[in-house]
């Protein structure tokens, strides 16, 4: 089999991204494979959940998450691996690849079950989250068709190869900055979205400017959130004024609560216990909001943001069962999100992200498919290679904060039902996005 059609086979699956990593000796079903030094590989790679280990010696000193990984033989055929998995070791840190053969018949079990030097592991990544592998020796005719390749970017322990049907598209980023300069020199866009169909439609709420951009780059929504643009996830935030771009506020993300007495006993019950009467005297409604950072005690709501289980010193978790939570004055917890809740949020669509500056303008008389325009930026940012450690560690220095916007509105006779808001935000000065990626920089699109 050649590398060109090799590669056809992961394009009619699907698969935009593939990724491939040398074999030594020691990656084998008997070691596991070696997947990197740090929790890298969680960014390109989508798993399905993660967990802590609570057996034996382990327990609590590393995360387990599912993977829906199957192999590919020479003919398409698809065979399942149903107890693949990434075992993760915070302490150390590292990344090992386990499972693949279990269960899964007609697997190369020759190839992974052996200490054969120089193999070559192929994964693929489908849109639909399913990842799909392919191992070849190292006197292949593949084999030595990939050595010939040049210019290929290193992610982590792995090549990367972007897939254009089966056509490799080697600079994914000069890409993205050819579409981003297009659509800065478009000035004012009117706000819109794209169906599943890709029909244009219009778009009138309060986060269209991610819906228009992403328009404008032609993603469309999907069941499985895999990175937007040619392995880019692209996130817009808003600006007053393009020169000050760093000064913006952006949300990360948006988990629930995991544990805590939010999810014991129910919202309601949490906004009626720590939440506070509106602010601009609204009627029958009850607030949650403000910012919270570690290690302080909130002025109105009376919680504190604390970490359990990161070593502040080492920058390592030291307990998989670890949080982010918040606790009153009894040290009760009233909300917390687990480690390994965060991790799949935070490394979700994380190994490539750009952050582009827009701003947006409201006029009745603007053309009738839509009331609000939105213009975006010449300054974006590029980060790549994230990790969660550094998520905790600029939690643990109060540059990212809690910042939810939570609300119930109580039921008035005759006007309105009961309604609750709920919106958990961890949030960051946008001049403070570098500080979360291992590679950073700052581009003036309309200079390139």
């Amino acid at each position: 089999m050649t590398l060109k059609h090799l590669l056809k086979l992961f394009s009619d699956n699907n698969c935009r991204k593939v990724y491939i990593k040398r074999l030594s000796p020691n990656d084998n079903s008997k070691n596991q494979v070696y997947f990197g030094g740090s929790f890298d590989v969680l960014n390109i790679l989508p798993i399905t959940e993660i967990s802590t280990d609570d057996e034996g010696d382990w327990k609590r000193t590393r995360f387990k998450t599912k993977l829906d990984f199957s192999w590919i033989d020479h003919e398409g055929k698809l065979i399942t691996a149903p107890e693949a998995q990434l075992i993760l070791y915070p302490k150390y840190p590292e990344v090992r690849f386990s499972g693949f053969l279990k269960g899964a018949k007609g697997a190369p079990s020759e190839l992974m079950v052996n200490r054969i030097n120089q193999r070559l592991l192929f994964l693929g990544v489908s849109a639909e989250g399913k990842i799909i592998g392919h191992v070849v020796s190292p006197e292949s005719e593949i084999s030595n068709e990939f050595d010939s390749l040049k210019d290929l970017n290193d992610i982590g322990v792995f090549k990367e190869i972007t897939l254009q049907g089966e056509l490799i598209q080697l600079d994914s980023k000069k890409k993205l900055i050819e579409e981003l300069k297009r659509i800065h020199q478009l000035g004012w866009i009117d706000s819109k979205r794209l169906d599943k169909n890709r029909n244009i439609l219009p778009c009138v709420s309060s986060n269209c400017g991610g819906y228009t951009l992403e328009a404008e780059l032609g993603i469309t929504p999907n069941g499985y959130s895999e990175p937007d643009f040619l392995g880019w996830e692209v996130k817009q935030f808003a600006v007053k004024d393009f020169k000050k771009y760093n000064s913006s506020v952006v949300t990360l993300m948006t988990p629930e609560p995991t544990d805590g007495f939010y999810v014991d006993s129910g919202i309601e019950s949490f906004i009626r216990k720590y939440g506070y009467k509106d602010k601009l005297g609204r009627e029958a409604r009850l607030n949650f909001g403000g910012i919270h950072k570690f290690g302080s005690i909130h002025e109105t709501t009376k919680l504190k943001l604390v970490i359990e289980g990161f070593d502040t010193g080492t920058k390592k978790i030291i307990d998989t069962g670890g949080f982010i939570g918040l606790i009153d004055a009894r040290e009760n917890i009233a909300a917390s999100w687990s480690f390994s809740s965060l991790l799949k949020h935070w490394n979700t669509k994380h190994a490539n992200a750009c952050y582009v500056p827009s701003l947006i303008r409201k006029d009745e008389k603007l053309y009738p498919f839509s009331k609000q325009q939105y213009y975006y930026g010449n300054n974006i940012m590029l980060g790549s290679s994230t990790d969660f450690s550094l998520f905790l560690n600029q939690v643990e220095s109060g540059v990212i904060y809690y910042d939810p916007g939570i609300k119930l509105e109580l039921a008035i006779d005759g006007e309105r039902k009961q309604n609750i808001k709920r919106r958990s935000q961890f949030r960051i000065k946008s001049g403070n996005l570098i500080t979360l990626y291992k590679k950073n920089e700052v581009i003036d699109i309309s200079q390139t």
